[in-house]
C-alpha cells in the first residue's frame, strides 16, 4: 500500500492533539497505544495511521523506521501474517518529528478482543489455540536463531485479527515497536519508550520498570501470562482458567506451567502500574497545557477499563 505523504503533512500542521475538532483535516481517533495514537483520517477509510509523536531529529526517526522494517521482516520470516501497510516521517518546524505507520484498516469486529464477546466458548477457546500456536512461531525461530537474532512480541488478543471463523488467517498488527535483540543487545532505544511519560516520572520508570517491560516480551511464559491476562482487561474472565489450560498444553518442559493465582497477581499489578502512570500523564498534559501554556504532543483516552 502507499499513502500520500502530503496530506500526512497537512493533517500533521493542522493539527492540535488536545482538540481534534480544530483540525484542518477530519480524523477520527480509532486506537491507543502508550506511545501512540491510531487514527483515520480524512478521505483515507481503509487506512489505520499509527502516530508516533516521538523523536528530536529527523536522523532518530529513519533509525526507528529502519528497525520496524527489519523487525517486520523477521516476522514474516518467523511464519506470522501482517497487514500491508507504508511510512512516512513528517517534520514539521519547531514540533518532534512525528512518525506515521500506516496499516491496512480491518474491520473491527475482526479483532480478538471483540471476536470472544461475539462466539461462544468453542469458538474462543479455538481462537486462543490459534494465537498460541502463532506465538510458538516466535519462540521457534529464536531457539534456531539466537544469540544472533531474537525476537520479542506482544500476545495480547487485541493485537490479532481473523477475518472470517477460526480458520481464517490469523494476522499480527502489533508491528510498530521493535523489539529484537541481535547478539543479545537491545536494538530499539530504550530512551523513546519514556518519551511519553511526565519529565519528572522518566528516572523513576528507567530505575524499576523500564528493562522488566522490555524483557517480558522475549520470555514466553511472560508473554502467555499477558496474554491471558488481558482477558481480565477485556471483561471474560471466565475464560481465564480454560486459555491457561490451553498453554500450559503447549509450554515446554522447560517452562514453569501458568496457574490463575499468578496470572490473577500479574494482573492486579500491571493494571495498577498502568493506571497510575495514566494519571501521572494526564496531570502532565493538564500542566503542560494550562500552566505552562505549550503544546502537549500525546492524545491520552478518557477512560480505559481494566
Amino acid at each position: 500500500m502507499l499513502i500520500d505523504e502530503k496530506h500526512l503533512y497537512r493533517f500533521e500542521a493542522g493539527l492540535n492533539p488536545q482538540n481534534l475538532s480544530d483540525a484542518s483535516i477530519p480524523a477520527t481517533v480509532i486506537g491507543y497505544g502508550e506511545i501512540s495514537t491510531i487514527f483515520q483520517i480524512g478521505e483515507c477509510p481503509d487506512v489505520a495511521f499509527k502516530r508516533m509523536p516521538l523523536f528530536s531529529d529527523r536522523f532518530s526517526a529513519e533509525q526507528y523506521l529502519r528497525q520496524y522494517r527489519e523487525y517486520c521482516h523477521l516476522l514474516l520470516e518467523a511464519g506470522l501474517n501482517l497487514p500491508g501497510d507504508d511510512t512516512a516521517i513528517i517534520t514539521i518546524p519547531n514540533r518532534p518529528v512525528v512518525l506515521y505507520i500506516a496499516q491496512q484498516k480491518l474491520s473491527s469486529d475482526g479483532f480478538g478482543h471483540h471476536r470472544i464477546h461475539a462466539c461462544e466458548q468453542s469458538e474462543a477457546s479455538a481462537l486462543i489455540q490459534r494465537i498460541v500456536s502463532e506465538l510458538s512461531k516466535i519462540w521457534a525461530f529464536n531457539h534456531t536463531r539466537a544469540p544472533a537474532l531474537e525476537l520479542a512480541i506482544d500476545g495480547q488478543i487485541s493485537n490479532w485479527f481473523m477475518a472470517q471463523d477460526t480458520t481464517s488467517e490469523l494476522v499480527y498488527i502489533d508491528t510498530s515497536t521493535p523489539f529484537y535483540r541481535k547478539q543479545g543487545i537491545e536494538q530499539l532505544n530504550p530512551e523513546l519508550l519514556l518519551r511519553s511519560a511526565p519529565p519528572l516520572l522518566r528516572w523513576i520508570l528507567r530505575l524499576f520498570f523500564l528493562q522488566d517491560v522490555m524483557n517480558r516480551y522475549y520470555d514466553p511464559r511472560m508473554v502467555y501470562t499477558d496474554l491471558v491476562a488481558n482477558l481480565y482487561k477485556e471483561q471474560r474472565p471466565d475464560l481465564v482458567e480454560m486459555a491457561v489450560d490451553i498453554i500450559n498444553r503447549h509450554l515446554n518442559n522447560d517452562v514453569k506451567p501458568l496457574t490463575v493465582k499468578a496470572v490473577d497477581k500479574y494482573y492486579k499489578e500491571d493494571k495498577l502500574i498502568w493506571t497510575l502512570f495514566l494519571a501521572f500523564r494526564r496531570m502532565d498534559q493538564w500542566l503542560t497545557t494550562t500552566l505552562l501554556r505549550k503544546r502537549y504532543e500525546f492524545i491520552l483516552p478518557e477512560k480505559i477499563t481494566r
